[in-house]
């Protein structure tokens, strides 16, 4: 280890545990807040893929899945009694006509997307109320499409909605001791888009709806989210912040 990383790491600037961390937005964050001197712990489905970001990042990592009943509880624990932020990197993109999805596919989305994120939230509560900062910080993913509506978007639309509710009713719940906040982003170049970005003419006609004509990367997301868990952010929580081109108040056209 070099000497300025020695250095890095005697001033650690407190624990972050990210949910999804070996997805696009979750490494990518991953990577930034140990960058900037974060202690990390990590979690994910694939011991493969966390141990990689773990072991690139110098983390502690949790395998497990949100469908366990004692995930939560087993990773907050090992993540530690004291915890500067938490980040949940965990969604889906569900994208099908309303007469095509049933109830399973109404559920899994609620789940992964909402349910986690608050149980989540609620197994680390008592560990991000003891952090070394001012405040604890909760991060949170929303979407454009809790914002507008756009079709085939039924299910996926109506989870990153809960999204907004949770997170305004935990900010109110937490504080002053736990800022929770969101990121909404429009469609962003990630693994979990792969199937919408691999076709070249879509994703470029999706990227020309934007003021900001392209897709979002997941380093942007990773910034913003960053910014969210420093203290940089101190005096902000229950915002939804749109991370978008623009496109959810923009028209440039028409």
């Amino acid at each position: 280890m070099s000497k300025s990383a020695e250095n890095k790491k005697t001033n650690m600037a407190g624990k972050v545990l990210i949910y999804g961390a070996s997805g696009g937005i979750g490494e990518a964050t991953a990577r930034l807040l140990n960058e900037r001197g974060f202690d990390l712990h990590l979690t994910g489905r694939s011991r493969e893929k966390v141990a990689a970001v773990a072991d690139e990042v110098g983390a502690g990592y949790t395998v497990g899945d949100i469908a366990e009943e004692d995930y939560f509880r087993r990773t907050a624990e090992e993540a530690g009694n004291s915890l500067e932020g938490l980040v949940y990197a965990v969604g889906t993109i569900n994208l099908k006509p309303m007469r095509r999805l049933n109830a399973d596919d109404f559920l899994e989305d609620f789940k992964i997307n909402a349910m986690g994120a608050a149980l989540a939230v609620q197994a680390s509560a008592t560990a991000l109320k003891n952090s070394t900062a001012e405040t604890g910080s909760v991060v949170l993913y929303s979407s454009i499409a809790a914002r507008q509506g756009f079709t085939f978007h039924t299910s996926i639309g109506m989870a990153k909605g809960a999204i907004n509710g949770l997170t305004y009713s935990l900010a109110a719940e937490l504080a002053p001791n736990v800022r929770v906040n969101a990121i909404a982003p429009s469609l962003t170049d990630t693994p979990l888009a792969a199937s919408i970005v691999a076709n070249r003419q879509m994703a470029d006609s999706i990227a020309g709806l934007h003021p900001i004509p392209r897709l979002g990367s997941a380093d942007e997301i990773a910034s913003m989210t960053a910014f969210l868990i420093s203290e940089d952010s101190g005096w902000m929580t229950g915002q939804i912040i749109g991370v978008d081109g623009g496109r959810s108040t923009l028209r440039t056209s028409g």
